[in-house]
């Protein structure tokens, strides 16, 4: 089973933010990260995960009503270490290359099923071509057409195809998007094992999100493995890969 963090390590730090990704980088064994991109008011790519930033800021509105300067000037709470900011992806990038050129790798979901941010697609192919991290990179996103865009961009990307049921996964992978990787919710396992073979399966959780309090209840990966998942993006991943020696 290959463990990913989920918007980096998203119990114990804010999620999506410069400090959650380099904790994350940090644990020995992590397969990658998972993040989420949108685009500014002025066409800059940002990392958040909700289309409006008044969860995770002490702002209100929408990330696409905002410029990357505007952006730039909300506080996101900490705790103990300094207020963290709204990154935005070549920010991320500068922070993880070393790694995501050793071995680490990125997942990318495209946070377009709401507002289907028009150029997101090249913009990011392009970036990710010009740092020259095409092999450590996967794109993902609930909206198939999406995947789509990157992979007419991109013959050679890795895509996978977000739905709450594996069922709904693979049925947008069949219908066109050319997906190789099924990113269900991980209690929406609805198919036998078998139906799952040939695919990369990563599983997402939900769970409590910093700064709430972990409620230590251990998820039972073997379990999840029989479902037919290969992979597990989680927002504690400190916590299981020292389990796996």
């Amino acid at each position: 089973m290959k463990i990913w963090a989920h918007r980096g390590c998203s119990q114990m730090y804010p999620e999506n933010t410069l400090l959650a990704f380099e904790k994350a980088a940090q644990i020995k064994g992590l397969e990658g990260i998972e993040l989420d991109i949108q685009l500014t008011k002025d066409g800059e790519l940002a990392v958040i995960h909700d289309e409006r930033v008044d969860r995770t800021t002490e702002g209100t509105g929408f990330v696409r009503d905002y410029t990357l300067a505007e952006l730039k000037k909300l506080h996101i709470y900490a705790d103990s270490h300094p207020s963290q900011e709204i990154p935005t992806i070549n920010e991320v990038f500068d922070l993880l290359e070393a790694g995501l050129k050793t071995g680490l790798r990125l997942n990318i979901e495209l946070k377009n099923g709401v507002y289907p941010y028009e150029g997101m697609e090249e913009k990011i192919i392009a970036l990710v071509h010009k740092r020259g991290l095409q092999d450590a990179v996967v794109y993902s996103s609930f909206y198939a057409r999406s995947l789509e865009r990157v992979r007419a961009l991109d013959a050679q990307a890795e895509t996978g195809i977000l739905d709450t049921r594996v069922s709904d996964c693979l049925y947008k992978a069949r219908g066109g998007c050319g997906a190789a990787a099924l990113h269900p919710f991980w209690r929406g396992m609805d198919l036998p094992a078998e139906e799952l073979k040939g695919y990369t399966v990563r599983a997402w959780l939900s769970g409590h999100l910093y700064p709430e309090k972990p409620t230590g209840t251990r998820l039972d990966l073997s379990a999840l493995e029989r479902q037919g998942i290969t992979d597990v993006i989680l927002n504690e991943p400190e916590a299981y890969i020292g389990d796996r020696a």
